[in-house]
């Protein structure tokens, strides 16, 4: 089977280098004109996604012949007090400082932490794959978010590699491939190749 991963286009948030979890903001005129511009698939006929506005917009120019399937287990962390803002906004807060100092990981104050959104995640992508699988598909497209994508790659993309480094631009992410015969037993994404462009 083969798998697109792709996060969402452009957000007024995202330009301005803020903290965008739970804030459900729609694309910037940016990043409609970056999705419009970087490709579009006709072909995909089915592309589950996120919740989220600027996920379902996305989805919707770079698909736009593709039925939606929301998944609200694909939904970016909650990143709790930090919400909304930038590292420099935040540089003097002390809880701010210790998450960082501790490689994201542990809980963002009245938010999620990162092995909490992980399981979730991978939890929701896990269903997709089963779900897929049961009905013969040959592609999966899923469009979602940077988090989303860097915590289903870290747990099944080969060769291994840490969260941080799967990380994608908007409107980017990865092809990958799996084995429907071994998904059960050892599941696993190959030959995980990075994009840019649909196209």
């Amino acid at each position: 089977m083969e798998l697109l991963l792709m996060r969402h286009g452009k957000t007024a948030g995202n330009l301005q280098k803020r903290y965008v979890g739970r804030t459900d903001e729609p694309l910037c005129a940016e990043g409609v004109a970056h999705a419009r511009s970087t490709g579009t698939d006709n072909t995909v006929t089915r592309v589950y996604v996120s919740p989220m506005k600027r996920a379902r917009e996305t989805a919707a120019i770079k698909f736009p012949r593709a039925e939606q399937i929301i998944c609200p287990d694909l939904r970016e962390m909650d990143f709790g007090d930090f919400e909304g803002r930038t590292a420099d906004e935040m540089a003097g807060d002390a809880d701010y400082r210790r998450w960082v100092d501790g490689n994201c990981a542990g809980p963002c104050p009245n938010g999620e932490q990162m092995g909490d959104f992980a399981k979730r995640v991978v939890a929701a992508f896990d269903a997709i794959v089963r779900e897929s699988i049961a009905q013969g598909a040959s592609r999966v497209a899923i469009v979602a978010h940077g988090g989303t994508i860097m915590a289903i790659l870290a747990r099944y993309g080969r060769p291994e590699r840490p969260y941080y480094e799967w990380y994608s631009d908007n409107c980017s992410g990865y092809r990958a491939r799996l084995d429907e015969a071994t998904w059960e037993t050892a599941p696993a994404l190959t030959d995980c190749v990075r994009f840019d462009r649909l196209d």
